[in-house]
């Protein structure tokens, strides 16, 4: 799979339980996050996000600031720990039960594919990677590059806007459902697009990333998509009420 480090965000309140500690809830017997990080064990590094009693060993613990300040606070306190050589991160929720290694190198191997070039009005051929919002590059074979941002938004390609689209092919990839809706915490980033998206989002909000949305974290960014074509359960199923704990209860048996 090539060398990547792994950030697990386990810091959420888990409003729809009850405020429990939504990755200590066991699935399959052991807990969500544990789950998570066995997926990710042939990663370089490992970091979890968020308050824990106890990890598997060679897991890094940190909180993010402020301690409950949402995702985009946790994946900067967890990107800060990552060795300066680590260039690809896998940024995941901590409630992903069914998450397995194979989808892991599923999304790995879709980040290194190159990227085939777009037809864009006007009949002048560019890399798909640096296709702006609103055109529709030719999709690569298992996945579809788009820009995290929406169509018509005038925003610059995200090479522009601190991503590194157009030089080393997209900035990520991640799964979409069935529905198409794009599951951005089940993905791996190259490590300096997100680094640069954290400090421009940063700047924006004057310093502060609490309660930013991952949407605003990731606008701009070049993201292949990726639908889930393997055997088994859907791997960024996440587990947000009793219900889904259930589900992912039966689909571990």
């Amino acid at each position: 799979m090539g060398t990547y480090a792994a950030v697990v965000l386990a810091g959420g309140a888990a409003r729809r339980m009850g405020g429990l500690d939504k990755p200590a809830l066991p699935v399959g017997g052991r807990p969500m996050r544990d789950r998570v990080l066995a997926a990710v064990t042939d990663a370089t590094q490992r970091v979890l996000v968020g308050a824990a009693d106890a990890v598997p060993a060679g897991v890094r613990v940190v909180r993010e600031d402020p301690p409950g300040g949402g995702p985009v606070a946790a994946a900067a306190a967890g990107l800060a720990l990552l060795d300066p050589d680590i260039t690809l991160v896998a940024l995941l929720a901590a409630d992903l039960p069914l998450l397995t290694r194979a989808a892991i190198g599923d999304l790995l191997n879709h980040l290194h594919q190159e990227t085939p070039d777009t037809q864009p009005a006007g009949g002048h051929s560019a890399p798909a990677a640096l296709a702006r919002p609103g055109l529709a590059p030719a999709p690569p074979a298992g996945g579809r590059l788009a820009p995290a941002s929406p169509a018509g938004s005038g925003l610059a390609p995200a090479s522009a806007r601190g991503g590194l689209g157009g030089e080393l092919g997209p900035d990520g990839a991640c799964f979409v459902d069935g529905d198409g809706r794009r599951q951005s915490l089940c993905g791996v980033w190259r490590v300096a697009a997100l680094r640069a998206a954290v400090h421009r989002l940063t700047v924006e909000r004057g310093g502060s990333l609490s309660g930013a949305p991952v949407r605003a974290l990731l606008a701009g960014l070049v993201v292949r998509e990726v639908a889930w074509s393997g055997e088994g359960p859907p791997p960024w199923f996440d587990c947000d009420t009793d219900e889904d704990v259930r589900r992912a209860e039966e689909w571990a048996r």
